[in-house]
């Protein structure tokens, strides 16, 4: 068959709009995205500014992972009267732009749609607080979906808010009960409410969960055909979770087994596998870290600018800001502990501009100023952080505390610990004041400090209470330092409130000093000690003091002179000879002087000295007696001709010399 000429292709019929449509919708129900570009451009060839042909060439570009046409189609119809900011923002989303798809979002009119995104940017960002305000003004559009109570949780954990998550999803009407869990089948579900009791701290409630997720998850990729290196790869952030609850709950050894096989298998999608590295070098500590630096150099990416980290491509929006934070601080430690203090103090830098809101990049600072031995920058750096935030300096305060302490600056370490008011009560702190005040001759703060916390725990209602504790080690202190008045009235009271029978011997004792007639009023109430009835106290009072005895048992005679008798038999033993030795030939006694030096001995000799002529001048030069002559007779002649013979000819001054070895054993030939 010919082929069609063109006049006669130009005079095909146009198709019409609503058959492509109906093959638009086609290809989009079947997931043809390419094919539904094409059709939507043939829309618009013949409907130009159709509203419903650019709407779905946009979202057809979204849906084949084509952002950068999607925009590109945006562009070209800025000049239409059609908002496409949203599907703008979202392709700046996918893109990790954030901030322009913030900016985008900027006056939108609030839709279900449009706050998911917004809380999705804004998780992505950190800012977690926003996140949380965008699910709440989606509430009010009754949105019944999984995918967005699963997000939510993600939020609420996210923003360290777990203890809200029970509250919040029984709100939603959602049952995180692992019984409910099961029912529901929701792999996501399982695992995100698992992460929120990891933050409650409740672990064997988590790695329950954590398994069940697994286990479904593991069921549903089974059955969609997943091989078993794809299965394991799909749950690899479950198993991190599960590894990280061993690490928790004390089991170092199968949390290192499973970041190990992670980590050596490569079977982990990136940000489970930076997770496990850390983790993993978190357990190893400093051992090898020369290893542990380079594997964690390969997760961050150099910048060009200076002071600003960033990780590789594939974890920089992935991590979460404190999964970020841990990495770099675990980073930053190994610096120091390979004492290259210089590239740890750029990273400090970077971590100051990066997390301004945690106390991690502070401490971090202080550290490497420690590490340094500058002591002083480092308390200087501590104690103006604590005073531009006071509100989160505790930790700070504790870091500024410990260092000044152990530099000997008990004063300052004393002031810091005294700025954190909700742990003035607890035994520790009161402990390390107390030692504190002492060191610095301060007796009566450390008597006040004392007294504050019995107080605080007089007016406690809690079930673990210590005032017992508090007022017994108070009246010890008070006694050592001369304050029998305020130490007798703290044992009174203990024995008044708790009936200790410590506190009513310290009582008598102690009122022994200040009012005897106390002392012999509370001594009635000590229980007597067994076998002290027949002691008279003055008589013993004016012995000369107690000598140790052995009571013995009453025997009968028979049974003494039997005593004696063993006692008068000497036990003998046979002497240990050495092996081999005879005692019937002993032979030889030993040399007394075997133990000495050889030169120490009596016995030693010294070696003669060789007094024999030595030949001197050239090699095979002859010496002569003084009694020979010029006119000596043929024989002697013959023989020193002989002797001249046998021997090598001299050497000259042209001819390297011999060693003195060699010049020994000819001379001697």
């Amino acid at each position: 068959m010919p082929p069609k000429s063109k006049a006669a292709a130009a005079a095909a019929p146009p198709v019409a709009v609503e058959d492509l449509f109906t093959a638009l919708n086609r290809h989009i129900d079947a997931g043809e995205f390419p094919q539904a570009v094409k059709v939507a451009d043939q829309v618009l060839a013949v409907a130009p500014g159709d509203e419903d042909a650019v709407r779905c060439k946009v979202v057809a570009h979204i849906k084949s992972d084509a952002t950068e046409k999607a925009l590109a189609a945006i562009r070209a119809a800025e000049r239409l009267p059609i908002d496409l900011s949203y599907y703008k923002a979202y392709c700046y989303y996918r893109q990790n732009k954030l901030q322009e798809a913030l900016e985008v979002l900027k006056g939108q009119e609030e839709s279900a749609a449009v706050l998911q995104l917004e809380s999705q940017i804004y998780y992505r960002l950190g800012r977690m607080n926003d996140c949380m305000n965008s699910y709440e003004k989606l509430q009010k559009f009754k949105v019944d979906s999984m995918d967005l109570k699963i997000n939510i949780i993600a939020a609420l954990v996210a923003a360290g808010r777990a203890s809200e998550v029970q509250a919040t999803m029984k709100a939603q009407k959602v049952d995180l009960s692992t019984r409910a869990l099961r029912d529901t089948r929701s792999f996501e579900l399982a695992y995100n409410s698992a992460c929120s009791l990891i933050e409650n701290k409740k672990y064997a409630e988590a790695k329950e969960q954590l398994d069940l997720a697994k286990r479904i998850g593991k069921e549903e990729l089974m059955g969609e055909d997943y091989g078993d290196d794809d299965i394991e790869y799909e749950l690899a952030p479950v198993s991190t979770q599960l590894a990280y609850v061993h690490q928790l709950q004390g089991q170092n050894q199968e949390a290192m087994e499973t970041y190990t096989n992670m980590t050596s298998r490569n079977l982990a999608d990136p940000s489970s596998l930076a997770v496990a590295t850390t983790n993993l070098i978190s357990l190893k500590g400093t051992k090898d870290a020369a290893d542990s630096l380079r594997k964690l150099g390969r997760l961050i990416e150099k910048s060009t600018s200076a002071n600003q980290l960033q990780l590789i491509e594939s974890l920089e929006f992935k991590l979460s800001p404190r999964q970020k934070e841990a990495l770099y601080s675990a980073h930053v430690l190994l610096l120091l502990h390979a004492n290259k203090i210089d590239q740890a103090h750029e990273f400090v830098s970077g971590l100051l501009g990066m997390f301004q809101d945690s106390t991690f990049p502070v401490l971090l600072q202080a550290a490497a100023h420690v590490r340094e031995k500058k002591i002083q920058k480092a308390e200087e750096v501590l104690s103006r952080y604590a005073e531009k935030h006071p509100e989160n300096s505790k930790g700070v305060l504790l870091a500024l505390a410990q260092i000044a302490a152990s530099a000997n600056h008990f004063q300052m370490a004393a002031d810091s610990l005294s700025k954190i008011a909700d742990i003035q009560h607890m035994p520790a702190t009161v402990a390390t004041l107390t030692a504190l005040k002492e060191r610095l001759g301060d007796s009566n703060g450390a008597s006040l400090v004392l007294d504050s916390a019995i107080q605080w725990w007089k007016n406690s209602m809690t079930e673990d209470n210590k005032l017992d504790v508090f007022m017994r080690e108070a009246a010890k202190f008070k006694l050592n330092h001369g304050r029998d008045e305020e130490a007798c009235q703290l044992y009174e009271e203990l024995v008044k409130s708790f009936g200790s029978t410590e506190a009513l011997a310290g009582l008598v004792a102690t009122s022994a000093r200040t009012n005897l007639e106390k002392a012999e009023q509370y001594e009635k109430k000590l229980k007597p000690l067994p076998g002290l009835k027949g002691i008279n106290a003055e008589s013993l009072e004016k012995t000369s003091g107690a000598r140790p005895f052995e009571v013995l048992k009453p025997m009968d005679e028979d049974a003494t002179d039997e005593v004696k008798k063993q006692k008068a038999k000497k036990r003998k033993r046979k002497p240990k000879y050495p092996k081999g030795f005879d005692p019937a030939n002993p032979g030889p006694p030993p040399d007394p002087e075997r133990w000495l030096p050889k030169r120490e001995r009596s016995s030693y000799r010294p070696k003669r000295k060789d007094k024999r002529a030595q030949v001197r001048g050239a090699q095979g030069a002859v010496t002569r007696d003084k009694h020979d002559t010029p006119g000596s007779s043929a024989a002697n002649a013959g023989s020193s001709k002989a002797t001249q013979a046998n021997k090598a000819p001299a050497a000259t001054s042209d001819q390297p010399k011999g060693s003195n070895k060699s010049r020994k054993k000819k001379s001697r030939s």
